[in-house]
């Protein structure tokens, strides 16, 4: 039986030459990807040294640019825990209801004064009031807390009695404006007038207890869109607009004010004092205590 005859590949033969000059690239390849590697790995910035120094309540760390930054640290437990009582509360805390809820033997007086130490200079302190602790916006930072608002409130009828008889006859005292209306006048409803700045005291009276007279101001004709005293509704006005009975006593008349800021002859003028004294409450006299 006949044999197989055996297929064998030529095999393709490579110069010496050839071989050795691809080797001697491909290790010049390799050589510069390593030195390109090299390169960059010595452009990359490297990390500024720094240097920490132990500071009060944490580490203070200073890189090469001269920058300080402040790494805080865990604080005591009971300044925490009294921190948080007094933040969430909305009333003044006794050292006693804080006792109650911190761990058995924390100074709770201690604790306090250093948490009032580390609050002092901050835009919140912790204030004691009537012997109690709590936060308080820092003094010299309560003009930001502060809105002004106009309230407006409605003269009582004693109030606008007072200030037509304060206008029509001027100047007046207290006892002459409770003759013309009949009744005592309450301190509180010339205070009103006095607050909205409506009337003033003028002088005293030359009569026994120099007692303070009284006139309308700018800021009353200004409220009223007068332009004199002059401009009051008179008689028949009054009458016209129905706030005068018609049947009236016989003599009566409506007195014509004055714009004279000059004293009168029986007036003297004001003391330091008398237009503090003018909205300063009674004073009760003290009662002698009884052994």
């Amino acid at each position: 039986m006949p044999m197989a005859a055996k297929y064998i590949a030529p095999v393709e033969e490579v110069p010496v030459e050839e071989s050795l000059a691809e080797e001697q690239q491909a290790t010049s390849i390799e050589e510069q990807v390593a030195s390109a590697d090299e390169t960059v790995g010595s452009a990359k910035p490297q990390a500024a040294p720094v240097q920490e120094s132990a500071v009060a309540g944490g580490t203070s760390t200073t890189a090469d640019d001269g920058e300080s930054v402040r790494n805080p640290v865990a604080r005591p437990e009971e300044l925490r825990l009294l921190e948080a009582l007094l933040f969430a509360s909305t009333e003044p805390l006794d050292e006693p209801s804080l006792a109650k809820r911190m761990p058995e033997g924390v100074d709770v007086k201690a604790a306090l004064a250093q948490l009032q130490a580390d609050y002092a200079m901050r835009g919140v302190n912790l204030v004691r009031v009537a012997s109690k602790w709590t936060f308080r916006t820092a003094g010299d930072l309560a003009w930001l807390m502060t809105r002004e608002s106009i309230e407006t409130r409605r003269l009582s009828r004693a109030a606008i009695e007072m200030l037509a008889i304060i206008a029509y006859h001027q100047p007046v005292t207290r006892a002459e404006i409770e003759e013309i209306r009949g009744v005592v006048t309450s301190k509180g409803t010339l205070d009103v007038l006095l607050e909205t700045g409506w009337i003033r005291p003028r002088g005293r009276r030359k009569t026994p207890g120099r007692p303070l007279t009284f006139g309308t101001t700018e800021a009353f004709l200004s409220q009223f869109s007068l332009e004199a005293l002059g401009d009051l509704p008179g008689l028949d006005e009054l009458k016209g607009a129905g706030l005068l009975d018609t049947r009236l006593p016989g003599g009566f008349a409506v007195p014509s004010p004055s714009d004279d800021p000059a004293l009168r002859e029986d007036e003297e003028p004001l003391e330091p004092g008398d237009l503090e004294l003018a909205l300063a409450p009674a004073v009760e006299p003290e009662k002698s205590e009884e052994s």
